[in-house]
């Protein structure tokens, strides 16, 4: 693991590249800027297998992120250990910069999500960002499973993930954005969010890369299409693996999501590494159920086990 100055370091938690449609707002907020206390949250995790059971081995975190100790709730798979992501100050904030790392080592069993949705809050000055680095070694069955990002009106955040998955590894990650506070009146409000994700393999080759730029108010905004098409929801779930063909895993993915109250479209990814599905919808709770059963399916494939509760309030 990093010593903690490094990881107090910019060059740690800033992103390696920052799009235009953000960099274009840096400035010195006139409250708190990047750097200060409360504004940097880094979490940094590494998960080993000891015996039949994943256990977290290295832990680092730093307010405002935080975990509670791995839980193991799944009696079809008792050893994987279960993490819940909190934010102690509710959401992200102007100049906020996080960094999330994942280690995850061989033959290990690990799920990440979030304890609620990640609210982004109006920003007045500056922008916020968080990188996200997951690492899947041989073996290792990994899922990333984030509740929905909710942009508040004027906000600006842009995120970084890199996932690296050994050949011989299984991640499924999933993304998931709204319009934004919907029964407030924030329907795209926001200023610009971007995202970038990255899918290597250790040895740096790229497998696949995923980008989004939303920004309502140029290029005729965001609810054309192409891009929301007058949905309100837009959600993606990324399947990386070996253990069964890239094209029964879309097939899994279509027949799953077929006859649902959402419009999507799934495909292989490059060097049938393994494929992905895009889910649009008018209700939040009807693209959550997308997502719940995508991953239930491609989980009875993968595994030959259901996905279970992931006991939220």
């Amino acid at each position: 693991m990093p010593a903690v100055r490094d990881r107090l370091a910019p060059e740690y938690y800033e992103p390696v590249r920052l799009p235009p449609e953000l960099s274009a707002f840096s400035g010195a907020p006139e409250t708190l800027g990047p750097g200060s206390p409360a504004k940097v949250g880094i979490l940094d995790l590494g998960f080993v297998l000891r015996g039949d059971r994943t256990e977290l081995a290295e832990r680092y975190q730093k307010s405002p992120l935080e975990i509670m100790r791995p839980l193991y709730v799944d009696p079809a798979l008792p050893g994987m250990a279960f993490t819940y992501v909190m934010a102690t100050g509710g959401g992200i904030a102007q100049a906020d910069r996080y960094r999330q790392d994942f280690r995850c080592g061989p033959g290990t069993q690990v799920l990440v999500t979030t304890q609620a949705a990640t609210k982004v809050y109006r920003m007045e000055h500056d922008y916020a960002t968080q990188r996200i680095h997951l690492t899947a070694a041989d073996g290792a069955y990994v899922e990333y499973l984030p509740d929905p990002l909710i942009p508040f009106a004027g906000a600006r955040f842009h995120q970084d993930a890199v996932l690296t998955v050994d050949e011989n590894a299984t991640v499924v990650y999933a993304e998931t954005v709204t319009a934004g506070r919907i029964a407030h009146g924030e329907r795209h409000a926001y200023t610009v969010l971007t995202n970038d994700l990255e899918i290597r393999r250790p040895d740096g080759t790229p497998l696949a890369v995923d980008t989004l730029r939303l920004r309502p108010e140029r290029h005729g905004g965001v609810t054309g299409p192409g891009v929301f098409a007058g949905h309100d929801h837009v959600a993606s779930l990324f399947v990386v693996s070996n253990r069964r063909p890239a094209a029964e895993i879309a097939d899994t993915l279509h027949r799953a999501l077929t006859g649902r109250e959402v419009l999507h479209g799934t495909s292989v990814l490059p060097e049938d590494c393994g494929a992905w599905v895009r889910i649009l919808g008018q209700e939040q709770p009807r693209v959550a159920e997308a997502v719940r059963a995508g991953w239930d399916a491609v989980r009875r494939l993968l595994t030959g086990h259901p996905a279970p509760d992931l006991r939220k309030p």
